[in-house]
């Protein structure tokens, strides 16, 4: 037996704490709660040597010497194959304090709020729901159990991850994508992570949320895979439209609202990919080395987000962290997911993701699909985590900790109550016994429809162009105005387009049950309206579009940038996009019609910045139209704006730049020769706007931009402390307040007096224009040098909406949380020393009011 398991660990794995990860060497992490070795850890890499007896020494030691997120060693960190004890960490036990904290049931969360002040307190739903797991598994088997933690395989069940049944329990269905029931009918297309983003409106956040929930639970789906929560630091990443963008608050707060939503719908959700997943190039075999503070402000914060949001599953990622796979990183699995914010569900690799038995000792409680690759017929889990067990590597204690949170989270969802069966088979759609064709979309697209709007950014508009008032004629030129040559669904995994881009490519996708082009969605009004209507979709005859531009009223120019995950290939694109250049000969396109046609107007499907230098300032080109990633109703929606329907409101997510180099971090894309590709995130604190205010660069469009048919003014501020109700935890304000740290603790991150309101900030908001319209105030921390942090930092954003002449007060309420910076020596979090200034304003640049918090 010793040597079948031996043979097994020669796949890097690893336990024990990551170099620029750990804490301070007093205060030394160990794996799974209290997992203990009866043999010493030590640091296994293909050329390094330590004379530690600890790996966990090692690394704390090595932590000390390196905070940049640089990588210092040259192979993969691993455990030996030892026996581990294990001890669950405790479930929360701060008593429920409505109205701030309120005891909370994932299926009635709190109403969603423009201003949130509510933290919602899922500990009595968790822990009835483990007393029901306990119950249930007290006389399963250990291969009973192990079968709880391991898939059946890729294809051998209905959805593309299942986990059999075992007497009471039905098994898990768990299925694709942040944006649709993937593979599934009769299931709407909803607009990508980014485009609900783009809306900075968290009721519309949740309600997209909500639908998706909804829909998951008809088709018989227990986990849905989504929502997705990686951060776009790569202008260029492949799969940043599945995601909510470039700043950590923006996205957290997208993450966090999306969660409440699906779960109110009855699905599991799944914060994916933890963690550090931002390009797809190497994303298999690239370690990104990241220090210690960059991943508590930056990358991990949506994910305790997350968790305070009640999520039920996190899926770990495909890479290292600092050395170390994801699905076997103990820092992040077990000290920072299940310790330092007290998550109480269930870890699942992501597909394949699984490198050993012993990720189970690491903090993964579920392989997927199960197999080590697809159709290999063995797992890491399965017969090989029962021999583990039974010959004693990983303790039954563990084993138990795994099935009681995947059960768990079942039971906290309620799928114990009349949930419906699966009743589709993502691999047969010709499978008759089991596809029921059950229409799940209720009246969705309605509000897809709003998002397309909403999330649509106005980018420039020149003495009124916009909106459209019965022009004359007009004609639409490119590819992208028209529906896909031979339908929406022509590309498998869309991973193509011919016609307008309303989703990227690769397992984040969806079927579209129909597709609304710009072309369908214009002529509706062209008709209402009387106005002639002319295309030309040929993207390479520029000769053509110009001569079909001269002289029309308008001219509507489309173009688009489309991007997804590695395993697809477009245009030479694997994944990520070669540049950020507009595709199907879009610039040449559009200056083409703008040497022949004053009024060009030119709207963008893209799924993240494109650099427009070539054009953007044309003096023809009169309106820019940011339209993003819509999902089927995009033709509509876009319509919608052109026509001032709806008044735009979105604001971008993310910086466009002027040149790919301003940039602080690129993509990589030569391995050097290296097994496995350093990834150094060497800009630490500094992405996207971060770094150009930091480094003085003008962007052509910086973060939270984006114009409106009316104007509005800001004017009134005031701040108001907001006294604490968690009166348990007084002294841990106190100290706070005198600069200390939060505390080394079960949930120290997610703890009620770090998270309540603490200060209230109001103001007014005037529109002063012609039309109704939203405006979406953001407000920007600016702390002192002490703190070492960017110049601005977004923390907090509103949306209200105004009729002509009219004023509305407006209010922003930020948390001890939000005021903090990580400790990386005390491991907590921190109010810095000196004044904490704000700004109020309608972007990162744009900053209309100022104001100091009170000491």
């Amino acid at each position: 037996m010793l040597s079948k398991l031996l043979s097994l660990s020669i796949i890097p794995f690893v336990l024990g704490v990551p170099a620029t990860l750990a804490p301070s060497a007093a205060t030394p992490s160990t794996p799974g709660g209290n997992v203990s070795a009866t043999g010493p850890y030590s640091l296994v890499t293909t050329s390094f040597n330590s004379s530690s007896t600890s790996a966990a020494t090692s690394a704390t030691s090595s932590a000390s010497a390196n905070t940049s997120g640089v990588s210092t060693t040259t192979g993969v960190i691993t455990i030996p194959l030892s026996s581990y004890s294990f001890t669950p960490y405790p479930t929360p036990t701060l008593n429920p304090r409505p109205p701030v904290y309120p005891a909370t049931d994932p299926l009635n969360p709190p109403s969603v709020s423009s201003d949130p002040q509510v933290v919602p307190d899922f500990a009595p739903a968790w822990a009835a729901a483990y007393q029901k797991a306990e119950n249930l598994i007290s006389d399963y088997t250990i291969e009973e159990k192990v079968n709880i933690t391991t898939g059946v395989g890729w294809a051998n069940g209905l959805c593309v991850g299942n986990i059999p049944p075992n007497k009471n329990f039905p098994g898990l269905c768990l299925e694709d994508s942040p944006l649709a029931v993937r593979f599934a009918d009769y299931a709407t297309a909803f607009p990508a992570g980014i485009q609900v983003a783009s809306t900075w409106n968290r009721a519309l956040m949740r309600a997209r949320g909500l639908a998706l929930g909804q829909e998951f639970k008809g088709k018989g789906v227990n986990i849905a895979l989504g929502p997705m929560m990686n951060m776009g630091r790569v202008a260029q990443g492949g799969r940043n439209w599945e995601g909510f963008g470039a700043d950590p608050f923006l996205t957290g707060e997208s993450a966090y609202e999306t969660i409440l939503g699906l779960q109110n719908g009855g699905v599991q959700a799944t914060a994916k990919h933890f963690i550090n997943n931002e390009q797809e190039h190497f994303r298999t075999s690239e370690s990104s080395n990241v220090d210690d503070r960059t991943q508590h402000e930056i990358y991990a914060h949506p994910f305790l987000r997350s968790v305070m949001a009640g999520v039920s599953s996190v899926m770990c990622s495909y890479n290292l962290i600092n050395e170390s796979y994801a699905c076997n990183n103990d820092k992040m699995l077990n000290d920072i997911l299940k310790r330092e914010y007290s998550f109480q569900g269930f870890v699942q690799s992501d597909w394949s993701a699984t490198m050993s038995t012993l990720s189970a000792v690491a903090g993964l409680d579920m392989t997927m699909p199960g197999d080590i690759t697809f159709d290999s017929g063995n797992s890491y889990f399965g017969g090989n985590l029962t021999d583990y067990v039974n010959d004693g590597y990983i303790s039954t204690a563990r084993l138990d900790d795994m099935v009681t949170r995947i059960i768990a989270a079942w039971y906290f969802l309620h799928q114990d109550e009349a949930y419906p069966a699966t009743n589709f088979n993502a691999f047969n759609s010709n499978d008759e016994v089991n596809n029921k064709h059950v229409n799940v979309q209720a009246d969705h697209y309605k509000l897809v429809r709003e998002i397309d709007a909403a999330g649509t950014v106005l980018l420039k508009n020149v003495n009124g162009a916009l909106p459209l008032n019965k022009p004359r004629n007009m004609v639409l030129i490119g590819s992208d105005a028209r529906p896909g040559k031979f339908g929406p669904n022509e590309f498998s995994d869309q991973g193509g387009s011919d016609g307008i881009l309303a989703m990227g490519w690769g397992s984040g996708t969806g079927y579209f049950p129909y597709l609304i082009s710009p072309l369908e969605g214009v002529q509706e009004r062209a008709r209402q309206d009387g106005s002639s209507v002319f295309w030309d979709f040929d993207d390479w005859n520029t000769v053509l579009a110009g001569d079909m531009a001269y002289g029309e009223a308008v001219a509507l120019v489309f173009t688009n940038s489309d991007s997804g995950e590695d395993y697809i290939t477009v245009d030479g694109n694997q994944g990520d996009r070669n540049n950020l250049t507009a595709w199907h000969n879009g610039d040449d396109l559009i200056l083409a019609v703008a040497a022949q046609n004053n009024n060009t107007i030119v709207v963008v499907n893209s799924v993240g910045p494109l650099i427009i230098e070539p054009w953007i300032e044309h003096p023809n080109i009169t309106a820019v139209v940011w339209a993003g990633i819509q999902g089927q109703e995009a033709g509509n929606g876009i319509a919608d704006i052109l026509y001032g329907a709806y008044n735009p409101s979105g604001r971008l997510p993310y910086t466009i730049a002027k040149d790919i180099a301003d940039y602080p971090a690129q993509l990589i894309t030569d391995d050097s020769g290296n097994e496995i590709v350093p990834i150094d995130y060497t800009e630490g604190l500094f992405i996207d706007y971060r770094h150009f205010d930091q480094a003085n660069i003008t962007p052509r469009f910086e973060f939270g931009f984006g114009l409106s048919y009316t104007t509005f003014t800001y004017s009134d501020l005031g701040v108001t402390p907001i006294q604490s109700s968690d009166t348990d935890q007084e002294g841990l304000i106190t100290a706070w307040e005198n600069g200390e740290a939060s505390p080394i603790a079960e949930g120290s991150s997610t703890a009620l007096w770090l998270h309540e309101p603490a200060f209230q900030v109001t103001f007014e908001v005037t529109n002063t224009g012609p039309v109704s319209g939203t405006e979406i105030p953001q407000l920007y921390i600016h702390f002192p040098s002490s703190a070492s942090e960017p110049p601005s930092v977004l923390r907090g954003f509103t949306n209200v909406e105004i009729s002509p002449n009219d004023t509305k007060q407006v209010s922003i309420t930020l948390s001890r949380y939000d005021l903090s910076i990580w400790d990386v020596v005390a491991q907590g979090w921190r109010k810095p020393d000196g004044q904490i200034s704000f700004s109020i304003g309608a972007s990162s640049r744009d900053f209309r009011l100022q104001g100091s918090i009170p000491a």
